[in-house]
């Protein structure tokens, strides 16, 4: 019998022996990043877990991808979502890129809960004489066996996507990235004039690209646009088909060049640009995700909403809109969205709470209670609702 080293491996021929390959170490993704379970892109999330599975089956917004938010009406849900995207990005580490609106925007940027003080509040704890009564030994093997179920070297890790409050204030103690404005799209009335003559979204462009290729390949960054094409917040001049068409094909070209470091979010209000114009058509054909959110129109009869806690109902179960999916990023022949634009289509709705942020949801009509009560009222021979002749 001979000896052989171990980690060889014997080969057909006499003499001849090869040493195991070992296997290489993964490498470790950014914070905030996570595979895709479909197809192992690197994803990141938007800061809204509902919009997150929503996403083609991903689990989030995939890298060097963009996603167009339309909303119709005066409402403001569109911008709530770019609000957890920035701030999700702020507090994960990423550079967060701001257009149109100046910096003081971050203070707009909803805070993060508490989680350890309601995690401990709603543990119920067990009292002193309910201890089961078993033997010592048993008893250390029970504590041994759930001691080693416990995931080990999860608790150091962040969150993929965090939990924000709109009652509160993201503090900056807790932003690890920079929020970094771009060049203003309105230029001043009283600045100078020849500042006018070039365009301000290709001044964006340059910009972006120069942040870009300046940062360190594994830095992550986002590309914020909120209201594009909005006269509030955009010259007139970005309004042409020429101008606002090539701004979005030079970000879908940064997208492509740095897919393992950039994601862009758009919202559009499709009141002042509606779907039916060619202009919108192209701007979703140049956009890699378009959905649309559809307020519901108040009902003026309706009671006030209650604070949260009271009356044992929660607001976020109130529908307050209808969202709509037009187009998922990177859905192809592996996977992803068949499922949910399929079983969904057209029947989403969403609902916005203060800590519990936007949820989408299967729309259901809410239960019709008028005629119940009128038909019980007739049979305890209510004199009010019988007629008498």
């Amino acid at each position: 019998m001979s000896f052989v080293k171990r980690n060889t491996v014997l080969s057909t021929r006499p003499g001849r022996s090869f040493p195991l390959q070992t296997q290489e170490r993964p490498q470790q993704l950014a914070p905030g990043i996570r595979p895709s379970p479909l197809d192992g892109r690197p994803t990141t999330s938007t800061g809204t877990a509902s919009l997150d599975q929503l996403l083609a089956g991903h689990g989030g917004l995939a890298l060097g991808t963009s996603l167009l938010i339309e909303e119709q009406g005066t409402t403001d849900f569109s911008g709530v979502l770019l609000r957890y995207y920035a701030a999700e990005g702020l507090v994960q580490g990423h550079e967060v890129h701001l257009v149109g609106y100046p910096p003081e925007w971050r203070h707009q940027l909803p805070g993060l809960t508490d989680h350890e003080s309601r995690v401990k509040s709603a543990q119920p704890t067990a009292a002193p004489e309910e201890k089961m009564k078993i033997a010592w030994r048993y008893e250390a093997l029970g504590n041994a066996a759930a001691s080693s179920t416990l995931p080990r070297g999860d608790s150091n890790q962040p969150p993929f996507c965090h939990t924000f409050d709109l009652s509160k204030r993201l503090i900056p103690s807790v932003c690890k990235g920079t929020l970094h404005p771009t060049p203003s799209t309105c230029p001043s009335m009283f600045g100078d004039p020849k500042a006018t003559a070039t365009s301000p979204l290709k001044a964006i462009l340059k910009h972006l690209q120069t942040k870009l290729s300046s940062s360190s390949p594994t830095t992550i960054h986002r590309i914020v646009v909120p209201s594009l094409l909005s006269p509030t917040l955009y010259s007139p001049k970005c309004s042409q088909p020429s101008e606002i068409l090539q701004f979005l094909h030079g970000l879908r070209a940064l997208l492509r060049q740095y897919s393992t470091q950039l994601t862009a979010m758009i919202t559009l209000p499709t009141t002042l640009f509606p779907r039916s114009s060619g202009l919108v058509r192209w701007m979703e054909l140049l956009s890699d995700g378009v959905i649309e959110l559809i307020p519901l129109p108040a009902d003026p009869a309706a009671a006030p909403p209650t604070p949260l806690g009271q009356n044992g109902k929660d607001q976020a179960a109130i529908s307050q809109g209808m969202l709509r999916v037009y187009t998922l990023p990177i859905y192809h022949e592996k996977g992803g969205g068949g499922i949910v634009t399929s079983t969904f289509h057209e029947t989403l709705s969403f609902s916005l709470s203060a800590t519990k942020g936007l949820i989408i949801k299967p729309y259901s009509l809410p239960p019709v209670v008028g005629d119940g009560e009128k038909e019980e009222a007739v049979g305890r021979g209510n004199p009010k609702d019988s007629l008498d002749f």
